[in-house]
């Protein structure tokens, strides 16, 4: 069973949505009750850092959800600020991170950026996996992903990054460290392409 955490923040329905159709089975986790039984686990986020982290914290799931993660290695695929929130702490607040990847998030140098709006990144654009892994299992080399973020994921160990996308820089837009996984982008915003990749999580 997949457990999408509703914390509050998140497109939690549209992940539903998607799996409901892929006939895998999904629940949604409220609670600390709720995550008895999982087999992996999705953490959604959007906004801004330390709001998501706080919120997580509040919703009493945090400490049993790190128990899944860091000692019954349960698979977890974080998203947007959902991936953010697995590295150590970021530029956007000052709470802790989790800690489950030994990375930092950092703000994109706006005047590196070319573009009429530089900020947010919004939009469509490619992404290059730079390693196989099942994640991006049946996904072209370069397939596209939807994005809205100000702030990107830096490993300290470059064999986490599974993934990169360009936006001024090129940057890691996918990681994974053991059972850890995390992508910048919306795949529940992503078509076709969004859907393989969230099939492939549930086939991990």
């Amino acid at each position: 069973m997949i457990a999408i955490l509703d914390y509050g923040l998140g497109n939690i329905k549209s992940f539903v949505n998607i799996y409901k159709r892929l006939g895998i089975n999904v629940s949604i986790a409220h609670k600390e009750s709720d995550l008895d039984n999982v087999s992996k686990l999705i953490l959604p986020g959007v906004g801004h850092f330390d709001y998501a982290m706080k919120k997580f914290s509040d919703s009493g799931m945090r400490e049993k959800t790190s128990d899944l993660v860091m000692n019954a290695k349960v698979p977890v695929l974080g998203i947007c600020v959902g991936m953010q929130m697995l590295a150590n702490k970021s530029e956007e607040g000052v709470l802790e991170g989790l800690g489950w990847v030994d990375a930092v998030v950092n703000k994109f140098d706006a005047s590196k950026l070319t573009h009429t709006t530089r900020l947010p990144h919004m939009g469509w654009n490619d992404v290059q996996p730079t390693k196989t892994n099942n994640l991006f299992e049946s996904l072209e080399l370069q397939s596209r992903f939807y994005f809205l973020h100000s702030y990107f994921f830096s490993c300290h160990n470059s064999d986490d990054v599974l993934a990169e996308s360009s936006y001024g820089i090129k940057f890691s837009c996918a990681i994974n460290h053991g059972n850890v996984y995390g992508v910048q982008f919306h795949p529940e915003k992503s078509h076709h392409f969004g859907i393989q990749l969230l099939k492939n999580f549930a086939n991990i």
